[in-house]
C-alpha cells in the first residue's frame, strides 16, 4: 500500500500550510479582533482599509527598495566570492571555513552584535570620529534609510556564504573546456565569465534570484532588531505585526488582508523570474 507513504507528508502539508493560507484569507474578509473569534464578514472593507494608510505604502516601499538592493547583490556577490575559493590553492579550505562561519550564526544574535557596532556611542561612531570623519554621530540606528541599509548589509553578510556553497556545486559542473578554448580564442577573464560562466550557472542564479526575493520581502528580524519597537522604518512584516500585535486597537482581519497582499506581491515576483527563466533558456 505506497499510499501510506505519502499520508504523513500530505496531512502535514495540508494541517501546516494549506490550513493556515485558507484561515487567513478567510479573516481577512472579516472584521476580528487580536485574540478573539472569527468576526462578522465585511467583504473588502479590511483591504480597502490597508490599501488606504499611507503607512502600508511605506511599508511596501521600503520592502521593495530593500528587495530591489539586495536581490542583484545576493545573486552576483556570492558567485564572485565562489570564483575566488574555488582555485586549489594551498590553505583555501581554511578560508571557505572561515567565509562559511557568517551563515551557521544566529541571526539574532548577528543583528544584536551589529546594533551594539552601529549604535551613536558604539565603536564605529568613535572610530569615525577618533579619524575626524564626522562631528556628530551618524545616526545609523534611528535614520530610515540608513537603518534599511545596515539591514542590507547584514544580510549580505549572512546570505553571501550561504549561497557561495551553492554556486560552488554549480560551478563544478561548468565543463573546463570551455574556458580553454575561450582562452584560446584570447577571451580575457571578464568576457569568459560572461561567455562561460554565467551561462554555465545560470539556473542556479535564477534559482538564488527567487529565494532571495522571497526573504527579502519577508524582511523583519534584521530591521526590527536595528529599529527597535519603535523604528522609523517599518517594512511589510512590521505593518502586519503592528496591526496584529495590539490586542485593544489591533485588527486579525487587517493584519490578514496585509498578508494575503504580501503573498501576491511575492507570488508575482516568482511568476515574473520564471518567465525570464524560460525566456532566457530560449535564446
Amino acid at each position: 500500500m505506497p499510499w501510506l507513504w505519502v499520508t504523513i507528508p500530505v496531512l502535514a502539508v495540508i494541517t501546516f500550510y494549506i490550513y493556515p493560507f485558507v484561515t487567513t484569507v478567510h479573516v481577512s474578509f472579516t472584521k476580528t479582533k487580536p485574540l478573539g473569534r472569527t468576526g462578522r464578514f465585511i467583504g473588502l472593507d479590511n483591504y480597502a482599509t490597508i490599501l488606504s494608510d499611507p503607512e502600508f505604502w511605506q511599508a511596501v516601499g521600503n520592502s521593495l527598495v530593500y528587495a530591489l538592493c539586495v536581490v542583484p547583490l545576493m545573486v552576483l556577490l556570492p558567485l564572485l566570492l565562489a570564483l575566488l575559493v574555488k582555485s586549489p590553492v594551498p590553505g583555501i579550505s581554511v578560508f571557505r571555513t572561515l567565509y562559511y562561519l557568517p551563515a551557521v550564526s544566529s541571526l539574532v544574535v548577528i543583528s544584536l552584535a551589529w546594533r551594539y557596532l552601529l549604535d551613536e556611542q558604539g565603536p564605529v561612531n568613535n572610530l569615525l570620529a577618533l579619524i575626524g570623519a564626522v562631528s556628530t554621530p551618524v545616526p545609523f540606528l534611528s535614520d530610515r534609510w540608513l537603518i534599511l541599509a545596515c539591514a542590507m548589509v547584514i544580510t549580505l553578510w549572512q546570505g553571501l556564504p550561504y549561497y557561495m556553497i551553492l554556486y560552488l556545486s554549480a560551478l563544478a559542473n561548468v565543463d573546463t573546456s570551455l574556458y580553454e578554448a575561450a582562452e584560446l580564442d584570447g577571451a580575457g577573464p571578464v568576457r569568459r565569465f560572461l561567455t562561460v560562466t554565467v551561462p554555465g550557472v545560470k539556473v542556479m542564479m535564477f534559482l538564488v534570484a527567487t529565494l532571495t526575493t522571497i526573504g527579502s520581502l519577508k524582511i523583519f528580524t534584521e530591521v526590527y532588531l536595528l529599529g527597535g519597537a519603535a523604528s522609523p522604518t517599518k517594512t511589510l512584516t512590521m505593518y502586519i505585526r503592528d496591526r496584529i500585535v495590539d490586542p485593544t486597537f489591533g485588527s486579525l482581519g487587517q493584519g490578514d488582508a496585509a498578508s494575503v497582499c504580501l503573498f501576491l506581491l511575492t507570488f508575482g515576483f516568482i511568476i515574473a523570474s520564471q518567465r525570464l527563466q524560460r525566456k532566457a533558456e530560449d535564446q
